[in-house]
């Protein structure tokens, strides 16, 4: 914990850094600001400014602080791999970054689709953990963390083997949506890529058992 120190203070810093952001337009941001938004970036829920301002990155700080606490104590960290480690470090700051900067510029007026900056982050993101999926050992912290998978080497390393290949082809597939910008489409790539891979793990272990 302690070499990952100035580490976890420069990204908890980005993290909060729209606060700086949201109080530098205060007086121009309306008291009501879009914080949700449904198919083709209509908002559909909103919060008051300073939960906006203050409140969003905060949460977003202690989730953050929440992850980087479970995987350096993680018993079997050091199964997780280092290369993993800058993403759980760098995820959710450069979420917080683009997002709440995406909802203060459509708050002022600006023509923001943030459907596009979600879809891209998303898409990249099931890029980025598919190709390392394969690459992560046994753990608790990171991965497809089922009962099966954490008893069983061979279910975990045949189980994210899999996993790996659908992340990286969900992801392929939701930028393509980008430009589609199927909701529905969107849906059925979350619940192959979530869903399979626990099945393909249960069934591993239900024919170990035979």
């Amino acid at each position: 914990m302690k070499e990952n120190r100035m580490k976890i203070i420069i990204t908890s810093l980005i993290t909060l850094a729209p606060i700086l952001l949201g109080v530098l337009f205060w007086d121009r941001l309306p008291d009501q600001i879009a914080t949700h938004f449904g198919q083709g970036n209509v908002p559909d829920g909103w919060s008051s400014k300073p939960m906006t301002v203050f409140g969003l990155p905060l949460i977003l700080v202690a989730l953050h602080l929440f992850c980087i606490f479970i995987t350096l104590n993680d018993p079997k960290k050091k199964n997780i791999g280092r290369k993993i480690l800058p993403i759980i470090f760098w995820m959710i700051p450069i979420i917080s970054l683009l997002v709440n900067s995406a909802t203060y510029g459509i708050a002022l007026g600006l023509k923001i689709d943030i459907g596009l900056i979600v879809s891209l982050l998303l898409g990249l993101l099931f890029i980025i953990f598919g190709n390392y999926m394969s690459k992560i050992r046994q753990n608790y912290t990171v991965g497809i963390r089922l009962p099966w998978t954490l008893s069983s080497e061979d279910n975990w390393d045949k189980t994210h083997r899999l996993a790996g290949k659908l992340w990286i082809v969900g992801g392929v597939l939701v930028l393509f949506n980008v430009f589609l910008k199927w909701t529905s489409f969107l849906i059925g790539i979350l619940l192959v890529i979530v869903f399979v891979p626990m099945v393909y793990s249960y069934a591993l272990y239900w024919k170990e058992r035979r």
